[in-house]
């Protein structure tokens, strides 16, 4: 019998990152879906498929923030990884405060990843 691998969804404007991330996601044990926008992941069922999300804080548009409020607002329990290239370390701590799981700051290495999807699922 084939048990049901937890979906991590990854919400990145990045092309590189949303072409890499879901073969280390697989290698971790992990279904990985991906999408280019709030928008995109908003209007498509992964929101209700989703155990974790990998979410950039700045995007085009919605950003990961705004993203991240109005699942909250909606009563969503998602955990959340925020993901982003600007390096400021008290904007990640006010992120894990408010609720985040935890916040990686691109490139982060694999061990990182995995510490927070471990975090994530507990």
């Amino acid at each position: 019998m084939k048990t049901a691998r937890l979906v991590v969804s990854v919400v990145d404007d990045d092309e590189s990152i949303r072409e890499s991330l879901p073969d280390l996601l697989a290698e971790l044990g992990f279904q990985a879906y991906t999408f280019a926008s709030a928008e995109a992941f908003l209007s498509s069922d992964g929101a209700s498929k989703t155990d974790c999300l990998l979410l950039d804080i700045n995007m085009p548009g919605t950003t990961g923030l705004d993203l991240e409020r109005y699942l909250r607002r909606s009563g969503s329990q998602v955990p959340i990884i925020f993901i982003t290239a600007l390096r400021d370390e008290s904007a990640r701590l006010s992120l894990i405060k408010q609720g985040a799981v935890e916040c990686l700051f691109k490139p982060f290495s694999d061990a990182a990843l995995l510490e927070a999807l471990t975090k994530a699922f507990r």
